[in-house]
Parts: structure tokens; sequence; C-alpha cells
């Protein structure tokens, strides 16, 4: 029999269920990994309440003391690292090496973190008055309302659990409903690492409840900061919720990543890339590769390589070794997929594949690998001939769907790299340095790799994006320690009398009418 679970609130399993779902193996829809009990708004509302009380007793443990909890949990996520990866790809269909690579960056990120306990520096900062000194501090935000998708189930939300852990702040955790069983285990795990009762509160719930459940926290004053990864459309509506409160959310939206092959480019590293980028976790990853951007030069030579690859790619069962990628996370990102499937406009033109849509056995792909009639996979998919104008371009389509247009000039492709409006992730494979500063400088999105694919991250290094795909907020490294912290400043007079600044500065005597 699969595990019931229920929401972890205030240190203890939540009683009681708004509604039950279940959480399939998308390479097994017969293979239920777990029962969910979702949560009420009124529930939320408690995890909001128990958060709210646990946060100043938090807050008051000094920072060093939370780096080594943040560290208890990186050890124990490594000690646990292989059950926790083959749960990822039982959940939610991410090949087991993906998995694995997933779950080691929880262990860096806990590893970076567990320093930055140590680094919460403020500043000393002189005064324009004698007998005077100033200060800033780092302050905690308060309640953290995280909400992350699917696609990244345990390593986006490490993103943002571990600092704003380390940070002070207490957090109600949303996880994505067809992989709570993740939520689950990394909830469990940051417990017994040593996350004090009522500072991390996962709940279980459907996006409507969820909004309604921060929207009156926010009303309550419960509510300090929102954390949002999943599409652009409803970061809109995270982003305008938190604006009607004053508050900036942090917000990791979609993208529409362009790969740009110069005629320099090295032509077998460029479609490897692209065959990464686009097609690994089945194009399921806000990094995929949204478009290819060829010069005309090396247009043919550039597809004809990138088609080859995808054609003798490995697809099917993710527990296979050798996969490139496995089944689409559930249901609804196939309905998603089909939908795009449905704008390819008759002069564009379909290539890297036997089939298009979902693979089955009447609908076959050579080399699959398993039974394609049990679980959600599909066809990768490449379009070649898509324009500025086409649908296919402006939009993200979150899938196995890899579009190409040409280029004759490097204005040309500038312009196509950024006239979508995401701005998330980017590449451009070249040999010139000129073209490698010249795109950095101009490219509209936040991350820019050279001769490497639009995804990958690190755990020290800035993530997000700009535009459509982000708020200009970022996650990962020092940096995300603006979203979940506050500057305070202290001003401390010892003179012994009322100093009014700007007022009372001792004026610098100057001879206005000195000559050499």
């Amino acid at each position: 029999m699969p595990p019931i679970l229920s929401s972890f609130v205030d240190g203890q399993p939540l009683r009681g269920a708004a509604s039950t779902i279940s959480s399939v193996n998308p390479a097994r829809l017969d293979d239920v990994v777990a029962e969910v009990s979702l949560a009420s708004e009124d529930q939320i509302a408690l995890a909001f309440a128990a958060a709210k009380k646990a946060q100043a007793g938090w807050a008051q443990t000094p920072a060093p003391q939370r780096g080594r909890v943040i560290a208890a949990v990186g050890k124990l996520v490594e000690a646990n690292k292989e059950a926790l990866a083959a749960l990822v790809t039982r959940e939610v269909g991410k090949p087991y090496a993906e998995s694995l690579g997933e779950v080691q960056e929880i262990i860096d990120t806990c590893d970076f973190f567990l320093g930055e306990g140590r680094r919460l520096y403020g500043h000393t900062v002189p005064s324009e008055m004698r007998d005077k000194q100033l200060f800033t501090f780092r302050v905690p935000v308060g309640v953290a309302g995280i909400v992350t998708a699917g696609n990244f189930p345990v390593a986006v939300p490490a993103w943002y659990l571990v600092p704003a852990l380390l940070c002070g702040n207490s957090v109600v955790w949303k996880p994505a409903e067809y992989a709570a069983a993740l939520g689950d285990a990394l909830t469990r795990l940051f417990v017994a690492g040593g996350v004090p009762r009522g500072v991390l509160n996962t709940v279980h719930a459907d996006g409507a409840t969820t909004y309604r459940g921060l929207e009156r926290a926010l009303e309550a004053g419960l509510l300090n900061k929102i954390g949002f990864t999943g599409s652009t459309e409803i970061g809109r509506r995270i982003g305008e919720l938190a604006g009607r409160h004053l508050q900036t959310p942090c917000l990791e939206l979609g993208g529409k990543n362009p790969l740009v092959v110069m005629p320099d480019a090295d032509l077998d590293l460029a479609a490897e890339g692209a065959l990464f980028s686009g097609f690994g976790t089945a194009g399921q990853r806000c990094t995929s590769l949204g478009v290819a951007i060829v010069h005309d030069s090396v247009y043919d030579a550039f597809v004809s390589r990138f088609v080859q690859r995808v054609e003798s790619a490995i697809i099917g069962d993710p527990t296979h070794k050798g996969v490139l990628y496995g089944p689409l996370l559930s249901q609804r990102f196939l309905e998603s997929f089909e939908h795009w499937l449905g704008h390819i406009a008759s002069h564009q033109e379909v290539h890297g594949s036997t089939g298009r849509g979902r693979i089955t056995a009447k609908n076959p792909r050579p080399g699959f690998v398993g039974d394609p009639d049990k679980g959600i996979f599909v066809h990768p998919t490449i379009v070649t001939g898509v324009r500025a104008e086409d649908a296919l371009y402006r939009n993200e389509t979150f899938g196995p769907l890899v579009s190409v247009m040409r280029f004759s000039s490097f204005e040309e492709a500038i312009e196509l790299a950024n006239g979508h409006g995401y701005g998330l992730s980017s590449a451009i494979y070249t040999n010139n340095p000129a073209h490698a500063f010249r795109f950095r400088e101009r490219v509209s999105a936040g991350m820019v790799s050279i001769n490497n694919s639009t995804s990958g991250a690190e755990a020290h290094l800035p993530f997000g994006g700009n535009g459509k795909s982000g708020n200009g907020s970022r996650q990962s490294g020092v940096w995300v320690l603006d979203q979940f912290t506050r500057w305070q400043s202290m001003n401390w007079d010892y003179a012994g009398k009322l100093q009014k600044a700007q007022m009372d500065i001792e004026e610098v005597t100057v001879d206005s009418g000195f000559r050499l």
C-alpha cells in the first residue's frame, strides 16, 4: 500500500484533509508513489501562524549555530543520497544520473551556506560627526512562504529553504502536488538535521488554495516574503499579490532560452550542447533551450548534426543507464506539450523523430527503452523555419520541443535572442572573443554560457532572470542573502549632546582666493 502523506505543521502531521490526490510514477502510471492529503485554506493559515510563533526564537539563535544545523542537514542528505535520488526518479521520472546530480546540489548548497552562518556581515560606517559610530546589520525578513515546481523537486526547494533558514527566518513551503513524496522526504531530512518545531512547515495543497492561503497570510500580517518558482503567468499573479502588500517577491519563472551558433563555432560541440539543453529532463527545465539561432552559413550543417544526435538518443525508462530523458512530469504537461505541437505552422518543418506527440506502441520510437504505454513519454521534436512572429518563438513550450531560426548578422542574432521578452539563460557558440563579450553585454538574460549549454547551475553562482523570466531577484551564492534579510542601520552617539545630521557638521575652511 502506498503511504498516506499529510502536511507537516508545527512539528507534527496535520489531521483531516480538504481532498486527497494520488502521486503517481509518470514512467509507470500504475505505480502510486503516495496518497496525498491536501490542506485547506484554514490549515494553511495554521501553518503561517505556527511559523510566525516560532520565528523569533529561531532568529535569536546565533547565526553560526543555525549554520551548524544546515551542515547537519547536508550530511543527512549525503548519507541518503541514493535513496533520495531513486525517489526523484520514481516520482517525477528524471533519469537516475540527473537525480543524483540534483541531490548533490542540495549537498553543495548546504556546504556553501554553512560558512555563511559566520559571514552574515554588516559594516562599520564612518560618521560625518565626532563621537558617533554608524553600523549596518542583516536581519531576517520574518516568515517566508515558498512555492516550488516539481521539475527540480528537491534542489530548487533547497535553494530557498537553506538560505531562508540560515538567515533566521521561518518557512511555510508548498511543494508541487505531483512531487509530494519528495516534499515529505526533504522536510523529514531538515527536521532530523535539527530545524526546530514550527520553523519549517510543509503544506500540500492545490494552486488555488495556496494562492488564497498566501493572500490570507499577507492580510493577517503573517507573511513577510514570497518565493515562487513556476510559470510566468502565475508569477505575475504572485507579483501583483505581493505588490498590494508592499512586498517584493523572489520570482524565478519561465524561459525561452536562446542558443546562438556563430559561423566560427565548433558545430559538433554546439549540437551536443543543444541536445542536452533542449532535451535533458525532457525539456522541462526553466533553463531548457527554447530556440537555436543559427548563422546562415552553418545552418544546414548544424541542423544535420543536431537532428542526427536527437534521432540516435535513447529515450524511455529513466532507471535505464544512458537514457537522455524519461517521461513528462505529469498528465497536465502532456496536455501542454500537445497544445504547442498544434502551433506548428505550414511554413515550418519537423525533424528529429519518426513520430510526433505521445510515444505509444502504435506511435513508436525506434530504440525506445521500456514499455511506452505504461508512462507519459513523448517524441523529441525539432522545428525549423520558425519566424519571429510565430507562437513557438514567442512562448515557453516547456517540453522536448526546440525551435530553430536563421540569422545573417550579429545584430539580428541579438534581436532574436531578446525579442521574445524572456531573460533567464542563454548561450553562444563561438571562438571569437569579441562575439562572446558583445553577446554578454547585449543579451537580456541573467545567465550567459560561452560554448556550453543553457542549462546548469552551481551553488555559489547567482541564478535568476529578467523580463518574463523574473523580477531581477537572484538565488544561490551570497546574492540570495538579499532575498531573506533586510538591512538595518544603527547610529550610536556618545557625544553627550544632541547632534543633528547635516545641521551640526563642522565646516571645512577653504581659502577661495588661493592662487598658485
